[in-house]
């Protein structure tokens, strides 16, 4: 499933130059950030745009990105690493983002692992 078939209305997305402003820095460093797979992006538009529920508090969640490594290690993209966060999931009785963004992220990820 590509993250086009995310309910994208329920998602509000951040181009790279907004994750800059919001988070008070570079664009480059965004890159970095990138790079690091603190958080990851999916293309809107032709526009790389990450979602507003990956930051917190001017940072990126903290939690995203060894969640990210368990669903890259899964065999998920980038596109269905977004889609699996954001579908509610019957195990976690939450949106997995929603489950990290209440600290919930041991939980997340041992669902996650399943997925493999």
């Amino acid at each position: 499933m590509s993250a086009e078939n995310t309910a994208s209305t329920s998602i509000d997305w951040l181009t790279l130059p907004e994750v800059a402003e919001q988070l008070g820095e570079t664009i480059g460093r965004v890159h970095r950030m990138l790079d690091d797979r603190q958080f990851v992006v999916s293309r809107r538009d032709g526009v790389a745009k990450a979602p507003a529920a990956f930051f917190v508090e001017g940072r990126p969640l903290s939690s995203l990105r060894g969640t990210l490594f368990v669903l890259h290690d899964a065999g998920f993209d980038d596109d269905e690493a977004i889609d699996w966060l954001f579908a509610p999931e019957d195990t976690i009785g939450d949106a997995p983002i929603d489950a990290l963004r209440q600290g919930r992220k041991s939980e997340v990820r041992r669902v996650a692992q399943t997925l493999a």
